[in-house]
């Protein structure tokens, strides 16, 4: 079992975390069956958010008997301090324990500092000196803000999109977290779908001894897959170099990640999707997006009333109104 220290923390975790944002899609049942599993074959980091509806409560029914044994992250959207203790207060019910491993600022577009208007990092300060949090970290997508919460030295961990499909900025976060002694947890490590090779993407990342990937499961094949790698982890092959120099060139550029940040839509747009259609349509099987369905959900672009709202959201400066067409026309040519 290949294992990554996260920082100064000091916390072991197994290079496969469990990211639990997809459990929130299976019934209760299903989940803790697939949470215990992970964690009998190996897997000791799990990582959750209080906005994944009901994720937290199935980690809280799947290990509140062995809570010392695992580490677990989870994540706070608050804007001002009550809404953060109300967070907090809330994911300790519902995890079922008296702390958290990290706790995490949630994509905030700006780095929370002590003594700021919205009083977060001082309510975190507090929460931390009550025993109720053991680590203070940060997750995000933009560049400027992980930079920042890096040079301020006021975070354990910085949780970032990081997969072969990383730019050079990217990997410069990494290796300033590496320096800095910073855990690295690295989420879109399969970039949102469109990489479709995961011992590719497992072995481009495991050059990266710092790196923490957290891999996001619903099914018990994914897992599967992903514990199968825990005894013969891939290593990256002159093959694997190859594809993946083939799959930058084909998706740089502007592109859609899928992370949802747009959401939701005020037309009833599925953006998060839709703006991506054109890759999904060569990088996934077809006859799944060309069904009635995702006609239905494809047509709503027409709804579009370009208020911009999803493009004053992107994390990534995207023009999304016209990613949208563009997906769209391309979409109408291949029905």
């Amino acid at each position: 079992m290949q294992t990554v220290t996260l920082g100064k923390t000091g916390l072991v975790v197994s290079k496969n975390g469990f990211g639990a944002l997809p459990i929130q899609r299976i019934s209760k049942k299903d989940a803790v069956y697939l949470l215990q599993k992970a964690f009998y074959n190996g897997i000791n980091y799990f990582d959750t958010a209080r906005a994944y509806s009901d994720s937290e409560e199935k980690l809280g029914a799947a290990f509140s008997y062995i809570r010392d044994r695992i580490t677990i992250s989870t994540k706070t959207a608050a804007q001002n301090a009550n809404d953060f203790w109300k967070d907090l207060e809330q994911s300790l019910k519902n995890l079922q324990t008296n702390y958290i491993d990290i706790y995490q600022f949630h994509n905030p577009a700006f780095c929370p500092k002590p003594g700021d208007e919205s009083g977060l990092y001082d309510a975190m300060i507090e929460a931390k000196k009550q025993g109720k949090i053991r680590f203070i970290g940060i997750t995000n997508h933009r560049l400027a803000v992980a930079k920042e919460a890096i040079e301020s030295n006021l975070y354990d961990t910085l949780q970032f999109p990081f997969s072969y499909l990383a730019s050079n900025a990217d990997i410069e976060i990494v290796e300033a977290c590496k320096k800095n002694n910073m855990g690295f947890i690295a989420m879109k490590a399969l970039s949102g779908g469109l990489i479709t090779n995961s011992a590719m993407a497992y072995a481009y990342l495991a050059q990266f001894q710092h790196v923490a990937p957290i891999w996001g499961i619903q099914r018990e094949s994914e897992l599967d897959e992903f514990l199968s790698y825990n005894d013969n982890p891939p290593v990256l092959t002159e093959n694997m170099k190859k594809q993946i120099e083939h799959d930058r060139k084909e998706l740089s550029g502007d592109f859609c990640r899928g992370c949802g940040y747009c959401m939701p839509c005020s037309a009833g747009i599925q953006i998060n999707d839709c703006a991506r259609m054109s890759l999904l349509l060569r990088r996934a099987p077809q006859n799944v997006y060309l069904s009635e369905e995702w006609q239905e959900k494809m047509k709503k672009i027409e709804d579009c009333i370009h208020c911009n709202k999803c493009m004053s959201k992107c994390p990534y400066g995207l023009n999304t109104p016209e990613l949208l067409k563009k997906n769209y026309d391309d979409y109408k040519t291949f029905l």
